[in-house]
């Protein structure tokens, strides 16, 4: 489970994200809204906590984008405005949960643990990614294309899934080895480029709509067209 936390208090960004891990979670921090944003464009989270007096973006502004790009990933705002009129600006933003500084961490926890459980039951037993008429269903792992059933290896599914998961967002082959082979990229091997060649193969050869798309100098990017 993946989280992104935006704070630019080094102490309580420490804290939050030592007490998340110590629950068995992922999360990486920000400490600006700039850098908020360009973790979010990179990366795909299962739900995402936010400052409001962010440097550079602040987290009303960003709470906007990012309902912009996806209205359904969970959005806490944390902050020190406990005013009526702040947190009505919060959920006109399109944040799910608003809650005041200073907290308890086990509360914080809590409203997590609601919002995810929240977002799975609206997505329902069958969670599945799709673009064009791919489809990968995360209970099953089977991936259909056009209704066609293809079969993959387990590294050629997780890689999938993980620009799936990225769909429009152009992901460089440090952050494939680092996510998909949970490893240091090494730059002399093509072992990245060798497996999108092979679901190039399963996926695309034969469709007049290719997904997997090369941008050069950057990486791979999964989009219709």
């Amino acid at each position: 489970m993946k989280l992104l936390l935006v704070e630019d208090e080094p102490k309580l960004a420490s804290f939050i994200k030592k007490g998340f891990e110590n629950e068995g979670y992922e999360i990486e921090v920000a400490f600006d809204g700039r850098m908020g944003q360009s973790l979010l464009r990179q990366n795909h989270y299962e739900l995402i906590i936010l400052d409001v007096n962010l440097p550079y973006v602040n987290g009303f502004e960003l709470c906007r984008q990012i309902r912009a790009d996806d209205p359904l990933v969970p959005v806490l705002l944390l902050t020190a405005l406990d005013s009526l009129d702040d947190k009505v600006t919060g959920f006109e933003a399109g944040t799910d949960d608003y809650l005041v500084k200073p907290f308890e961490f086990k509360e914080l926890l809590l409203r997590v643990r609601v919002l995810l459980k929240r977002t799975t039951e609206a997505a329902g037993v069958k969670r599945i990614l799709r673009i064009a008429d791919l489809e990968l269903n995360l209970e099953s792992k089977v991936v259909t294309r056009g209704g066609q059933r293809i079969d993959l290896t387990t590294k050629e599914y997780a890689l999938l899934e993980y620009l799936l998961l990225n769909r429009g967002k152009v992901i460089s082959r440090v952050d494939i080895a680092e996510k998909v082979w949970e490893l240091n990229f090494d730059t002399n091997t093509n072992v990245i480029d060798v497996y999108v060649s092979y679901l190039r193969k399963k996926l695309d050869k034969g469709y007049d709509t290719k997904l997997i798309h090369t941008v050069v100098g950057m990486g791979y990017v999964m989009r219709e067209g």
